[in-house]
């Protein structure tokens, strides 16, 4: 059994967005076990949902990401990981979608879009 990552996107106005505190603390912790003291990125998916003009992200998980800072076409993101985090992560939930992505670093790069 195989869960749709894809869902059709449907835009709707969002009046706020919620982070819980959860999640700022594992992208922080993701950041400080693999990033800290060097100039790599560490790179997320956000979980959560929409509901009442509100966008409430609830939860996160780290992916695994490698970029060659020589040449920045050059990039590693591994979907195989994504997928299956994304599918234990709606065993959990069901309610939760993916609602976008973080990544560290001072400017958004190329690699990011």
């Amino acid at each position: 059994m195989t869960d749709v990552l894809i869902e059709q996107v449907v835009y709707q106005k969002t009046e706020n967005v919620v982070v819980h505190p959860t999640v700022l603390l594992s992208i922080v912790d993701h950041y400080n076990r693999v990033a800290s003291g060097t100039s790599k990125r560490v790179v997320g998916v956000l979980m959560g949902n929409y509901e009442n003009k509100i966008c409430d992200i609830t939860n996160c998980y780290a992916v695994p990401f490698e970029e060659d800072p020589e040449e920045p076409d050059i990039w590693f993101f591994d979907h195989i990981y994504h997928e299956q985090m994304f599918n234990m992560m709606r065993r959990i939930n069901v309610k939760e979608k993916i609602m976008g992505w973080y990544s560290s670093g001072p400017q958004i790069k190329r690699n990011d879009i």
